[in-house]
């Protein structure tokens, strides 16, 4: 009996056949689909299966046919990055080098402050300008969504002006960018000496940038060379305030109890979390919280304190890896690097490298329409030219994406 053809209405917007498909559809293995065929409608995905149980003949099924090889696997997410910044702090890198630590060179005047500076002196136009590239080379390398977050404007002006440029970014790329508000990075110099007055003006500020459609969810830099617990809590109850989720720079050059801190208000994710406790791992894993794994700080700081890597595995915190693309201490621009670094540097799995930059990913930004391959999930997704997904974090470099889609269109 043959199968009736489509009317024009039910008809796919695109269908791709011939690749293995690493589906991530279970909570262990690849989901690997040998010759397998993937389609999209409306943005979502209407098939994900094996070619050969497609129902009906490839070119009636579909407005456009693509025959490939390789492998697809969802689009990756850059779940933590700082993408939109002015300059660079090559001249830190080599001071580090020359014995200086990332705790002197911030305490002289450097760090942080030096990219505010830049960003200060930067129009929104210079500012699109110099952050389109890095967030084209992650696109080109596999991400469909990505985060950015503010935190190197510390007034509301500057901070707007981040915001609206990471905005911007997402229109110009065609992805999802999702916004961070990190006014609690650093101490401003107008501020100093003052951290308490200027928690007051980042709460003042939080629903005004709100109001404007710019945040989506709310960071700060919980550390000794940061704001403490107690600052950092003031900033969450704000969030809180206005239903907005909260994330934190938690427990990456000592244990001040930030993680738990996120858990405590059951926050989407703790990140970098070399220091945190067995008392913390066990409130993330309570409430969900996700750990952002960040080999790209810990290798150009070349850190040696691990995360608590075997006590996420045994309590079920979900692990992601993301490329903290920042000036000065995570100069990354390649997600699939940050991949490699976390076999490399945690000794992940490259199967759980993969779902740590996919779906755990996602979850770590609240998402979960995407980082699998599902029928009804978001039509994100890349096309690789690999023989297998474990390739992705064994590469150091090269190109080995020959696509990537976001809700189904095809965005480079």
């Amino acid at each position: 009996m043959m199968t009736p053809v489509p009317d024009v209405d039910s008809r796919w917007d695109g269908l791709i056949v011939g690749p293995s498909l690493a589906t991530l559809d279970d909570t262990r293995g690849y989901g690997e689909v040998t010759d397998g065929a993937i389609a999209w409608k409306d943005g979502r995905l209407a098939w994900v299966g094996a070619r050969v149980q497609l129902p009906g003949d490839e070119d009636s099924l579909a407005d456009q046919v693509i025959e490939a090889d390789g492998w697809i696997t969802p689009g990756l997410v850059d779940c933590h990055t700082h993408l939109v910044f002015a300059g660079d702090r090559a001249r830190e890198f080599e001071m580090r080098l020359e014995g200086a630590s990332y705790e002197d060179i911030a305490r002289s005047g450097g760090g942080i402050l030096s990219s505010v500076r830049a960003v200060r002196a930067a129009s929104e136009d210079d500012l699109l300008r110099e952050s389109l590239p890095r967030a084209r080379a992650l696109v080109a390398d596999g991400v469909s969504t990505l985060e950015i977050k503010s935190g190197y404007g510390l007034d509301l002006d500057n901070e707007r002006k981040m915001l609206r440029v990471a905005r911007r970014l997402g229109e110009v790329l065609g992805i999802e960018v999702r916004t961070t508000y990190l006014a609690a990075h650093a101490l401003p110099p107008e501020f100093s000496g003052d951290a308490e007055a200027y928690i007051d003006a980042v709460v003042e500020w939080l629903p005004v940038l709100h109001g404007e459609g710019l945040v989506d969810a709310v960071d700060a830099f919980c550390e000794g060379i940061g704001f403490t617990p107690a600052q950092t809590r003031r900033v969450f109850e704000a969030a809180r305030l206005l239903d907005l989720p909260v994330k934190l720079h938690a427990d990456q050059l000592s244990d001040l109890g930030g993680a738990g801190l996120v858990a405590a208000f059951a926050g989407l994710s703790a990140d970098h979390v070399e220091y945190s406790s067995a008392e913390s791992v066990a409130a993330m894993a309570a409430s969900g919280v996700v750990a952002v794994l960040l080999p790209g700080a810990f290798h150009v700081l070349r850190e040696t304190k691990l995360p608590p890597l075997e006590a996420f595995r045994q309590q079920g915190v979900a692990m992601a890896v993301a490329t903290d693309c920042n000036p000065g201490t995570a100069p990354l621009l390649s997600l699939r690097q940050a991949m490699q670094l976390a076999c490399t540097h945690f000794r992940l799995t490259p199967e759980e490298a993969l779902r740590g930059a996919t779906v755990n990913a996602a979850h770590a930004l609240g998402l979960h329409d995407r980082g699998v391959l599902r029928v009804g999930a978001r039509a994100d997704f890349a096309l690789w030219d690999i023989r297998h997904p474990s390739e992705l974090g064994y590469w150091l470099g090269g190109r080995l994406c020959r696509g990537v889609y976001a809700g189904g269109r095809f965005i480079g």
